[in-house]
């Protein structure tokens, strides 16, 4: 393998290691929260779940863009030799989605907390509370899309 590969490649690992460990923590933090409801009003599982959940998209997208990536150097089949430019601008283009995916995940998580403490308080609130979780998903789509069509759209020989 030429350092080409190794850079997309490496962009393709930070891109779902990366974005992954956001989630992980996003996810982890809104589980507590939820965990801590519900030994009080476990009837809440549902409504809690759906918010806890949120924050694992960002995970999503990272293990999207690198298995895209995967697929654009058809390391299943005969893999194509990329030059050191191209490699770099792969890696360049998985940034996106490991970066924001990590903090966007992790504030995603940090609002759910908010949401799952409102919930508690007032169930009928979780139809303001799930446009809250959005508003933060809405920059992880956005790094998403970038590093997708970046990753997509690049000529390689």
């Amino acid at each position: 393998m030429n350092w080409g590969n190794f850079y997309a490649i490496l962009g393709a690992a930070f891109a779902v290691i990366v974005s992954g460990i956001g989630s992980a923590v996003g996810v982890g933090r809104a589980g507590q929260a939820s965990s801590a409801l519900l030994s009080k009003q476990p009837e809440k599982f549902g409504t809690t779940m759906i918010l806890q959940v949120m924050p694992s998209t960002q995970g999503l997208y990272g293990f999207v863009v690198a298995f895209m990536t995967m697929i654009k150097l058809n390391v299943f089949g005969d893999m194509v030799t990329l030059t050191d430019a191209q490699g770099w601008m792969i890696f360049a283009f998985c940034m996106p989605i490991a970066v924001v995916g990590l903090v966007s995940a992790i504030m995603q998580g940090n609002v759910a907390i908010g949401c799952i403490n409102l919930v508690g308080k007032q169930e009928n609130q979780i139809g303001h509370a799930i446009p809250m979780l959005v508003l933060v998903e809405i920059f992880a789509i956005f790094a998403f899309i970038v590093s997708i069509l970046g990753v997509m759209l690049l000529k390689v020989a």
